[in-house]
C-alpha cells in the first residue's frame, strides 16, 4: 500500500481544523483510554488500517492489556472485560458510525445518555465523528500503517 497524497501537507488549514477538534476531545475530561477504545472501534468498523495500527499501539503504550485489546472487535461478547461506561461508549460509537444503517434509534441514545452527561455525550460524539472523518482520509488517501512502513 502506498500513499496517494499527504492530505495534511496538501491542505494544512483543513488538517489544523480537524486537529482543533482532536485537542478539544483530549481536553474534554473523558478518560483517554475510553477515547482511544472508541477510536479503535470506529476504525475497525470502517476498516482503516492506518488508524487501527495507530490506536492499537497507543492503547498498548498506555498499558492496556493485550487480552482486552484483542477483544475490542467482539466487546459485546467479552463480559466484564469492558466496564459499563466502556460498553456504553462502544455501543454509541457503533450506532453513530453506522448512522446510515441504524438511524441512531432512541433506545441507543437513551442507553448512552444513562451513562454520560450531556457534555460527555457531546464530546464522545465529537470523538466518534472525528475518527470517522480521519478514517475516510486514511482510506481515501491510502495512509500507510506504521507496521507496513517497517516491513
Amino acid at each position: 500500500m502506498s500513499n496517494r497524497i499527504d492530505y495534511a501537507k496538501a491542505s494544512p488549514e483543513g488538517y489544523k481544523a480537524f486537529g482543533g477538534v482532536y485537542v478539544t476531545v483530549q481536553r474534554s475530561g473523558l478518560p483517554k483510554e475510553l477515547v482511544n477504545l472508541v477510536y479503535l472501534r470506529v476504525s475497525l468498523i470502517n476498516g482503516c488500517a492506518f488508524c487501527i495500527d495507530m490506536h492499537s499501539r497507543d492503547l498498548l503504550k498506555s498499558g492496556l492489556a493485550v487480552e482486552k485489546l484483542v477483544l475490542v472487535p467482539v466487546w459485546h461478547d467479552a463480559g466484564e472485560v469492558f466496564n459499563r461506561r466502556e460498553r456504553a461508549a462502544l455501543a454509541w460509537a457503533e450506532t453513530v458510525t453506522r448512522v446510515s444503517e441504524t438511524g441512531v434509534p432512541d433506545a441507543d441514545y437513551e442507553a448512552a445518555a444513562a451513562e454520560f452527561n450531556d457534555k460527555e455525550l457531546a464530546d464522545l460524539t465529537y470523538a466518534i465523528s472525528l475518527m470517522n472523518a480521519f478514517n475516510r482520509f486514511g482510506i481515501a488517501f491510502r495512509s500507510t500503517p506504521a507496521a507496513a512502513a517497517k516491513a
